[in-house]
């Protein structure tokens, strides 16, 4: 393998794989080191039931300028909106008012969107407008204070697993995040969201791939060596003692891991400007329960809310408590015969280091509680869960903007900014979805990233 790289990329998710491909397409040299054992970082799509599912990232998040959207649909894959409203299910089995429940939970998330001027925890504003509204719309729910408190606990766990957050109180209500137009979930279905990283890498169709670009997989990066106060080269150590120059590197994994290595991954160090934000900065987890049964038994693409009534939780033990934050089930686009359970936070923490077996009796024993009375539940075949946390290579799912974020408003630019040498020449670039001012947290605000710093590097680029 030659040694004369222009660049070299750390990480191959979705901001590594743009990037990577982006500089080869111009003609640039690129040498891609990927830690794991596979491509795609925080997505991850596994063959699994009669078909695929998502063990990461599900959807694509709008379509009006996204360029996971656009990449699907020049290369004519087919795309599909799924529509997430609720059936819902009690905890003694009974259906819930679904109408009520999605018209609340649609209040809840329509009303983010219009933040108070002051900052305050995103829990206790969306709690406060909800009361406004069940005031004012259903005043018959006020006697209700189980189903509001439980409908609750609901609406925080389900904005846990959009925020990657252990509460919504540690998200703040103010954020710079924004979303693109058009489908809000839209499913790669059976193509699998492996085949975005596919066509990026010309792989795709039995493509041949991109002839400037090595890609080295299980190759784990342990230090970055740059010229600060000089020029020259930068150089990059991996674990097996492998030893790989460059004008430049493109750094892009996840806040978490930036957190847990920084101080012994760059040589020099980060600036202190940079650590105090990785170390502000909040990276959160969402994990998912996939489990497979031998047919299908419920409809492809639907979604199953679980509200518990009060007196049913106090009956579970501390050590089933867990299954309390699982707020809903859904049947996955890409595979018929499976199911995916959601869960996040400290729980989801929990829940990766748990026995297998444990994990599937009690998720079963929770799906017949809520969904079995009216049915017959099978016995489920196969099991998969996502470890986003244990994970040493991601450390987490995805970042959100925590309660400090009035305080390091620039949070995000500053973790973007590339360390420069003595002429002012980029030397290590960051790129990541943590990296981006509006859509982080999402596959197209990592991809933006990996272009924003590929063209940093490109004579053309307006950077």
């Amino acid at each position: 393998m030659p040694n004369n790289y222009d660049t070299i990329v750390v990480g191959l998710g979705s901001a590594g794989v743009t990037a990577a491909s982006t500089l080869a397409n111009a003609g640039r040299r690129v040498l891609a080191l990927e830690a794991q054992d596979r491509i795609g970082g925080r997505v991850m799509t596994v063959p699994f039931g009669d078909g695929v599912v998502e063990v990461g990232a599900e959807w694509i998040h709008g379509t009006e300028g996204s360029r996971v959207y656009q990449t699907a649909i020049q290369n004519n894959v087919s795309v599909l909106p799924q529509d997430l409203s609720f059936q819902v299910y009690m905890s003694d089995g009974s259906l819930g008012n679904k109408e009520l429940v999605n018209e609340l939970i649609e209040f809840c998330l329509q009303t983010v969107e219009k933040p108070p001027e002051k900052p305050e925890p995103l829990g206790k504003f969306i709690t406060r407008q909800l009361m406004k509204y069940i005031n004012d719309k259903h005043p018959e729910l006020l006697n209700e204070k189980d189903f509001i408190a439980e409908f609750l606990e609901m609406m925080n766990l389900l904005i846990n697993n959009y925020e990657a957050s252990n509460d919504w109180n540690d998200v703040s209500v103010q954020t710079n995040y924004e979303e693109l137009a058009g489908h809000q979930h839209t499913s790669w279905h059976r193509h699998g969201y492996k085949t975005f990283f596919e066509i990026l890498l010309n792989t795709y169709n039995n493509g041949t791939g991109l002839p400037t670009l090595d890609i080295e997989l299980n190759k784990e990066v342990t230090l970055i060596k740059w010229p600060k106060n000089t020029t020259g080269k930068v150089q990059v150590v991996c674990k097996d003692g492998d030893v790989y120059t460059a004008s430049n590197v493109i750094v892009t994994v996840s806040l978490g891991v930036l957190k847990e290595r920084h101080s012994h991954l760059f040589l020099p160090s980060l600036p202190q400007e940079k650590i105090t934000i990785i170390e502000k900065m909040s990276i959160g987890v969402m994990d998912k329960v996939i489990l497979n049964f031998e047919k299908q038994w419920l409809p492809n693409g639907s979604f199953f809310g679980f509200i518990w009534k009060g007196e049913d939780k106090k009956k579970l033990s501390n050590d089933d408590y867990w299954t309390t934050r699982i707020f809903g089930v859904s049947t996955p686009m890409g595979s018929k015969t499976a199911l995916t359970f959601w869960t996040s936070g400290d729980v989801g923490k929990m829940v990766e280091t748990l026995p297998e077996d444990v994990v599937k009796r009690k998720v079963m024993e929770l799906l017949r509680k809520f969904m079995g009375k009216n049915m017959t539940i099978p016995e489920p075949t196969d099991m998969i869960r996502s470890t986003w946390f244990s994970n040493p290579f991601t450390r987490g799912s995805y970042t959100h903007d925590n309660l400090l974020m009035h305080e390091y408003p620039n949070a995000r630019a500053i973790l973007g900014e590339p360390l420069v040498d003595d002429s002012g020449a980029p030397k290590v670039l960051f790129a990541g979805e943590a990296t981006d001012l509006t859509h982080f947290s999402t596959v197209h605000g990592a991809s933006d990233s990996g272009f924003r710093e590929a063209m940093r590097l490109l004579p053309s680029s307006k950077v």
